[in-house]
Order: structure tokens, then C-alpha cells, then sequence
């Protein structure tokens, strides 16, 4: 499958010649505009979840979802997001999620989830975005997904099923060398 796929350009101011554009600090910056559900460091906590079935990724993206959340970067002021998203399950175990992430009102971008479960509560798969595979694994009420990023961003999302299994909260953090540069509250619908 082909996907339209738009990157983030960066456009320097013409006085900055510094070491953190020339290592690609600022760009790694700029991929952080395609993420979607990071918690602010006062964001809400994940709601209590006891008796809540465990999260099944397969399950809660097949057909339409929507999401909205407010993404917090280090020195930038906070961007809505708003996420549709499409999944298609590709037999029992997999599922092809495509999503366009609009932010603060820019243009749409398109990105493409490939996820299969290989074991137990235990996941793996693609997205455009990353870097090299997603894991994903149930721990608990919470689904938590690891993928690195470009210009050594890793990022950790969790992914909170709510009563009723239409809503689930997804809280995603970002870091650089260990140094939390973005996070993201996000609240998906399935609809």
C-alpha cells in the first residue's frame, strides 16, 4: 500500500548556524509535529480501570475512530490535534490503521499503522513515522506502545481502554537523550 506520506520541513531562521541545527536537534523537533496523544506535565491522570477489559488494539481500531488532544513541545505553545482514523483488520491478528493528523489548524498528514499480534498481550508492527518497528504490550488496564523516531526520539505511548470499550485515552511522551521534549493527552472515540 502507498501512502502520501508529507514530512515536516524546518525552516531556520537566517541568523541561526548553530551546533543543534547541524546535529538535527531542531528537525527532531519538527517530526514531533506528527505525533499524536501526549499528556502536559499537569495532564489529566489515567482514570482508575479496574473491572475494564484489557486493551486490543486490533479490536478498538478496526473500522472509524476520532481522536482530539492538546500536544505540548518543549518551547512552543500548546497545538490541538485532531485525529481520524481508518482501520481495516487484516484476519484475527492484524490491522492496517491509516490516520490524518490535523494540528493547530495546519494541513492534514497522512500516516500509516501496521500492527499483528505475536503473542499474548504482545504486539509488533510499522508506522510511518518511526524508526524501525513498534512494540506494543498489554500491561494491566494500559496498552503500552515503544517506537523510536528520528534523530534519537523515543516515544511511549499508553493507551487507556475506558467502561464501555468506545473510548480509550491515549497518553504519549517523547524524549530526547532521556529529556522529555513533547507530550500529548488525547482522547480516541470509536465511532
Amino acid at each position: 500500500m502507498t501512502a502520501d506520506v508529507r514530512r515536516p520541513r524546518v525552516i531556520l531562521s537566517q541568523g541561526y548556524r548553530g551546533r543543534a541545527a547541524r546535529r538535527g536537534l531542531l528537525p527532531a523537533l519538527a517530526l514531533l509535529g506528527l505525533t499524536s496523544g501526549c499528556v502536559s506535565p499537569r495532564g489529566m491522570a489515567p482514570p482508575a480501570t479496574a473491572g475494564v477489559a484489557a486493551v486490543d488494539p486490533i479490536a478498538f481500531f478496526a473500522g472509524r475512530t476520532h481522536g482530539t488532544g492538546v500536544l505540548h513541545i518543549v518551547a512552543s505553545k500548546a497545538r490541538t490535534t485532531d485525529v481520524v482514523g481508518h482501520g481495516t483488520r487484516d484476519g484475527a491478528d492484524a490491522i492496517t490503521l491509516e490516520q490524518d493528523v490535523v494540528q493547530g489548524g495546519r494541513a492534514a498528514t497522512h500516516r500509516i499503522w501496521q500492527l499483528r499480534r505475536v503473542g499474548p498481550g504482545s504486539y509488533a508492527g510499522t508506522l510511518t513515522d518511526a524508526a524501525g518497528a513498534v512494540t506494543a504490550r498489554v500491561d494491566g488496564a494500559a496498552l503500552v506502545i515503544r517506537f523510536g523516531m528520528r534523530h534519537g526520539l523515543r516515544v511511549v505511548q499508553r493507551l487507556y481502554l475506558q467502561p464501555g470499550g468506545r473510548v480509550a485515552l491515549n497518553t504519549m511522551t517523547v524524549r530526547k537523550w532521556g529529556i522529555v521534549v513533547a507530550r500529548l493527552d488525547e482522547r480516541i472515540e470509536r465511532l
